[in-house]
């Protein structure tokens, strides 16, 4: 037991330097500024304007700004015609991450028509390739539901014993009940921890690829961050993302929790989740508020699937 616990936790140590790795070797996203260091606007999408960007911007006026502001655009390929290996060596995590994912999203983009249809399409196919890794996660969390009478009435029989021999004795008794269950709370942690790098990823191929962040999507510019759209004509458009945002992450979170509910600190989590997430997209271009609108619905409906095959095979 201990031998398998000490291999978790050395797995568990590794997945967070990788992490760690790549975030440390970022080439992030630089905001292009004038002489006097302010940030230059972009006229298409009211947004500032990306210094270190991958390709070519389509406006004209745009390339001029650039132009006026010191950076080289001649040097740079069309979007139409831009290859992962375009441009010299960045770092590991801009030539190897950054440039393929913007390379594919250009790709199923001038195929469909539309790069938001792109950033939909790739998120659907990076969930369907976790998707092993995500159904356990939601199984758990069927789980943890079936066991939830007995975690009650466990907490309830160690409500007011503070002791250190009451605490390990209750931690022992839950630690029983989920083996009962066949219940892992870490189980399904590695896509939790890809998450992050993936939303950076995401935020960066489309804030360093001006045939992205120039494009539009119904009503949306999917370079413009919902703080700023919200003050265009279109701001109902931007505000209905925002709200589709919330309520989808906070439904997904919902649906995916594997933590004991009877805890209040994990009975708030979803809200609290949701809060950070909703606050962090607002300021964030409105590509990303789709691949993330596209991820919390993939998990929804997965969650959903899942849920009624456990309960078929109950009545089995």
């Amino acid at each position: 037991m201990n031998h398998s616990n000490k291999k978790n936790k050395s797995k568990k140590f590794k997945i967070i330097i990788v992490v760690l790795l790549l975030l440390l070797t970022t080439g992030c996203t630089t905001t292009l500024t004038d002489k006097n260091n302010k940030p230059v606007k972009n006229e298409v999408t009211g947004q500032n304007l990306t210094k270190n960007i991958i390709c070519q911007p389509r406006d004209k006026d745009t390339i001029q700004t650039y132009k006026d502001n010191g950076v080289n655009i001649d040097k740079l390929p069309e979007c139409s015609e831009f290859k992962i290996t375009s441009g010299k060596y960045e770092s590991l995590w801009t030539s190897f991450f950054i440039k393929p994912l913007a390379f594919i999203l250009l790709l199923v983009g001038k195929t469909v028509g539309n790069y938001a249809i792109s950033v939909i399409i790739l998120s659907l196919v990076i969930r369907l390739i976790a998707y092993p890794v995500t159904k356990k996660t939601a199984l758990q969390s069927e789980l943890i539901k079936k066991a939830q009478p007995e975690l009650d009435r466990l907490q309830k029989k160690y409500k007011d014993k503070t002791d250190q021999e009451s605490i390990m004795k209750q931690n022992q008794e839950m630690m029983m009940i989920y083996k009962k269950y066949n219940i892992n709370p870490l189980s399904g942690c590695l896509f939790s921890f890809l998450q992050l790098p993936l939303f950076i990823a995401f935020f960066e191929a489309i804030q360093r690829t001006p045939a992205i962040f120039e494009d539009k999507f119904l009503f949306l510019q999917l370079g413009t961050t919902p703080a700023v759209g919200i003050s265009t004509a279109n701001w109902f458009a931007y505000l209905i993302l925002t709200i589709i945002i919330g309520a989808s992450t906070y439904y997904s979170f919902k649906l995916n929790s594997t933590g004991n509910m009877s805890d209040p600190t994990m009975k708030y989590m979803p809200m609290m989740m949701t809060a950070m997430i909703l606050i962090t997209t607002i300021f964030m271009p409105s590509g990303l508020g789709i691949y993330w609108i596209t991820s919390n619905l993939f998990t929804i409906v997965q969650n959903i699937l899942v849920k009624r095959s456990k309960e078929v095979n109950g009545k089995a």
